[in-house]
């Protein structure tokens, strides 16, 4: 009965702060609306992608290779003016690292069980797996591996030293594997919101920025660094933003985690989600853009979670990624990955119907066809006038949007706070609603 009473307690001074203080929420930070356009972050984001994907297209778990994108990250992190930690493990193929950017936030006041409010630190996680790899089926074979070694990798190396048409089977691509959709685009995503973020104060959420090394190992780099964690800090996790494969997919969806099938945990684990939809559609994202959030609304009946119950296949992805490590600790996630769910059967699902992408059957991560040479020249168009007055003013570069829009949801669901508490700003608030209604009351009364 108290733990209810507090709910709904927190839940008034919400609902009063909102009502009786509509500009403490832009008050609370400092973005573009009025300056221009919502996540109008230009190439920064989509730049970084596809220099991730030319100079180091071998970044499979543990390599030379993903070392060396994970030296790149630490750099970009370091031009952004925060201090990088790095986190090495120990995975099943070999030694990883992840790259982690800590920002301390406001804090929220929660209520306590004697009804008095004590200040506590919430964390947000923003994170993707930097990784990236071939499913084996597509993998070269030993000679061709042995000709690239390792100890041989040249960042520098040229596209015709790296793949040579006269050496290759007819039945091969033209064009080589970078994993520019995954997770490149996961990658400068998240780095774009990281720059973004740099102009948002006073957010109640301590924000953890999470670059994930071993990804493609079963989520090792998450698994690694969750478990890095302490008991208080594993239980201060508020949700979890995975970011993953945003480029190749027909469209952009946000889904919620697996353990929000559970009938009496649904809407607790699913309101993040619901948030960053809110987010997408209360902006002008589609005006300015053309870009829309999309959740999955198949509805196939078909079990999703492998316990021998069929579910309702809605609000959720069909592919696993590092969320899955927060999920599985039943802390709610937000999935964001571009894909195609429109279909009457659930084997049917895949990344893209466009009939020039379906050299591997409309799959494109870990397949060959993840590509920037092959996808560039069909995904980019030209620059338009969105608006009609004459003027270019939106980019025809599908990942650049994407990255941006994306970044710009998370940080400002980041506003949405902690379904736990209050910020410092809206406890004032409400404190300040209490001396009120108490003056008001007594006055009445004399």
């Amino acid at each position: 009965m108290k733990s209810d009473l507090i709910k709904k307690v927190i839940a008034a001074a919400t609902c009063v702060t909102l009502m009786a203080q509509p500009l403490l929420l832009t008050s609370c930070k400092n973005k573009n609306k009025g300056d221009g356009k919502p996540a109008d972050y230009g190439t920064y984001g989509s730049d970084i992608a596809r220099e991730i994907a030319s100079k180091f297209p071998d970044r499979r778990a543990y390599s030379v290779g993903e070392s060396q994108t994970g030296a790149y990250i630490e750099e970009k992190i370091k031009e952004l003016g925060y201090t990088p930690e790095v986190q090495s493990f120990q995975g099943s193929g070999g030694s990883s690292a992840n790259y982690i950017v800590r920002v301390e936030g406001t804090g929220f006041y929660c209520a306590q069980d004697d009804g008095s409010f004590t200040l506590e630190h919430r964390v947000a996680i923003i994170g993707t797996h930097y990784d990236a790899d071939l499913y084996s089926e597509y993998r070269p074979d030993e000679e061709y591996e042995e000709e690239y070694d390792e100890e041989d990798y040249d960042e520098e190396y040229d596209d015709e030293e790296y793949y040579d048409e006269d050496e290759t089977e007819e039945t091969e691509p033209g064009f080589r594997y970078d994993g520019i959709s995954d997770n490149a685009s996961g990658t400068a995503c998240i780095l774009t919101a990281l720059k973004a973020f740099k102009d948002y104060s006073n957010v109640g959420f301590d924000v953890w920025f999470v670059f994930f090394g071993a990804g493609t190992d079963n989520f090792s780099g998450a698994e690694a660094f969750y478990q890095s964690l302490s008991y208080e800090e594993q239980h201060s996790i508020d949700v979890m933003y995975d970011v993953d494969s945003l480029y190749a997919g027909d469209k952009v969806y946000a889904s919620s985690g697996y353990k929000s099938l559970i009938s009496t945990r649904k809407y607790e684990m699913r309101r993040k989600l619901y948030q960053a939809y809110d987010v997408c559609f209360s902006n002008t994202l589609y005006t300015n853009y053309g870009f829309d959030l999309y959740y999955n609304e198949s509805g196939i009946k078909v079990d999703v979670d492998n316990d021998g119950v069929n579910d309702i296949f809605k609000e959720m992805p069909k592919n696993a990624s590092d969320f899955k490590v927060f999920d599985d600790r039943m802390i709610p996630v937000v999935y964001f990955e571009s894909y195609e769910y429109n279909f009457t059967s659930y084997d049917q699902m895949k990344e893209t119907k466009n009939l020039s992408l379906q050299e591997y059957g409309g799959n494109i991560r870990r397949t060959p066809a993840d590509s920037m040479d092959f996808l560039d020249p069909i995904l980019v168009e030209e620059d338009y006038d969105r608006n009609g007055d004459g003027e270019i003013d939106c980019s025809g570069d599908r990942l650049q949007i994407r990255i941006n829009c994306v970044a710009f949801i998370i940080c400002e669901a980041l506003l949405k706070g902690s379904d736990k508490g209050m910020t410092p700003a809206e406890y004032d608030e409400f404190r300040a609603e209490q001396t009120r209604q108490t003056y008001s009351t007594e006055t009445k009364s004399t």
